[in-house]
């Protein structure tokens, strides 16, 4: 399988064919560095964990006393074992697989999906939402398409906020990116479409609150707001300083909802037995446990590799920032955001409802599913595209796909949920969101090839509750405006 199509949900698998800076950015260093985080014990001062860093040879880049964390820079390779006996410190470890102090640079991440987007025509294009109908949300937004009051966080790759079927629902107020050292930015550059890129959040922007305007489409809540959080570094990485800034910033900042639809680099799946990764998994888990306590419903993607969560899994495309290793990742391995606990995890169908081929899956990680399309399943529209229909940049409209067009469907019902009952809690609207969705069970004897090649094979756990493959079942707008 090409590394480009599951290193990160930013490059998604082939489908169609058819950001006031609230800290000082990094001093200029001349020789390399290398990024770090330093964890102390929750709920103690980083004063004498600042201390320390700076004892071990580091420079302090950005303070999380939220969360306990301290991201910093070196250019000394074990910084991380140096700093870890010292006061204040509970745990260290690399963000970016120390490349940055072997004489080269990252290669950038693929600035195109694994695939090709279709541009479709500009209006009209109701007849081509085919995933709208298949949660019913064109039939909740008659009678809801959410409130002004709730806002989703798009935490991506930027969004063009002058897009016609965008511009209406942007807050800018509450965009922002991290993109630089993970330090958040509100200038509008530090927010919009990283160049040079395929407009992954635009596509994503879309699905979730494309205006109901008589232009072009209509995205699932579309009365809602949207905030663009680019996540992002300037060569498409993003690391675990950047996730850190993303959920901590969003929780402070009122946003309700938000949408990953990427997993954390440089590790597919990040496992606590070693030191460096174990760090940087807690230091994430931290921030995304901080968002959910002050009361935001995050969603993920679950990826695009066709693995199988539940199980082992061999990993032999991480780190993608570096040269991989092949390495077997189980129980104490964690997709960030995807495995974290109390992240809503999403997994893709096409639209025939069944698995999309590439989608991962796992009966103990899968909570709802939602509409990424396939390419063996299409929908019997106008243009019969098995993508899903969406923004792009430069004020245009096309298809999309893979599990980072699910998310967004489910982001999108989980904002009408909040809209349609504002004072419950994020468990009550989470549970509500499972309890509305529709089951879809497991293919006959729970075993999936859809081409008959073995090249996509897969073993559904759960019967006819489809568990292993859809969570709960596939989301239901209509219900979350009614019930």
């Amino acid at each position: 399988m090409q590394r480009t199509a599951v290193r990160a949900l930013i490059v998604t698998a082939a489908l169609v064919a058819t950001g006031m800076t609230a800290g000082p950015p990094a001093a200029a260093q001349e020789e390399p560095v290398a990024h770090f985080v330093v964890l102390a014990r929750k709920g103690a001062p980083l004063a004498r964990t600042e201390a320390s860093v700076r004892d071990a040879g580091g420079h302090v880049v950005r303070s999380w006393p939220q969360i306990g964390v301290v991201v910093a820079t070196s250019p000394d390779a074990g910084f991380a074992a140096a700093v870890r006996p010292l006061p204040g410190v509970v745990a260290a470890g690399a963000t970016r697989d120390l490349v940055e102090l072997a004489g080269a640079p990252p290669a950038a991440k693929s600035s195109t999906v694994d695939g090709r987007v279709t541009p479709a025509a500009a209006e009209p294009l109701a007849e081509n939402q085919w995933s709208m109908r298949q949660i019913r949300a064109d039939q909740a937004n008659e009678i809801s398409g959410g409130s002004r009051d709730v806002v989703v966080g798009v935490l991506d790759y930027g969004v063009e906020a002058t897009h016609p079927d965008l511009a209406p629902n942007i807050d800018a107020s509450r965009s922002f990116g991290c993109g630089d050292e993970g330090i958040p930015d509100t200038s509008p550059g530090a927010w919009d479409t990283l160049p040079g890129f395929f407009p992954h959040g635009v596509a994503v922007a879309g699905i979730i609150a494309a205006a109901r305007n008589g232009v072009g489409i209509a995205g699932v809540a579309p009365n809602v707001r949207i905030a663009s959080v680019r996540m992002a570094d300037s060569d498409g990485f993003i690391y675990p300083e950047h996730v850190i800034c993303g959920y901590v910033w969003a929780a402070d900042h009122g946003i309700d909802v938000t949408n990953a639809s990427w997993t954390a680099d440089p590790w597919v799946r990040w496992c606590d037995e070693d030191p460096d990764q174990a760090a940087g998994l807690e230091a994430m888990r931290r921030a995304i446990d901080y968002a959910a306590d002050r009361g935001v419903v995050n969603v993920a993607a679950i990826g695009n590799a066709n693995w199988d969560l539940s199980h082992p899994v061999l990993d032999d495309i991480s780190p993608d920032n570096g040269e991989p290793m092949e390495r077997l990742t189980g129980d104490n391995c964690q997709q960030v955001p995807a495995e974290v606990p109390g992240v809503v995890t999403v997994s893709g169908i096409g639209a025939e409802e069944r698995k999309a081929r590439n989608s991962n899956y796992g009966i103990r990680d899968v909570d709802v599913t939602a509409a990424s399309g396939d390419v063996d399943q299409f929908p019997g529209t106008g243009e019969d595209n098995p993508g899903v229909l969406t923004t792009l940049s430069g004020g245009q409209w096309g298809y999309f796909g893979g599990t980072s067009a699910a998310a967004p469907h489910v982001a999108g019902v989980v904002a009408l949920i909040r809209s349609t009952h504002p004072g419950w809690s994020p468990t009550h609207v989470v549970a509500a969101l499972e309890r509305q969705a529709d089951r879809l069970p497991c293919p006959p004897g729970g075993v999936y090839d859809p081409d008959g090649t073995g090249a996509w094979l897969a073993h559904c756990q759960g019967g006819r509750s489809g568990q292993g493959f859809y969570g709960h079942g596939l989301v239901d707008a209509l219900d979350a405006v009614t019930r």
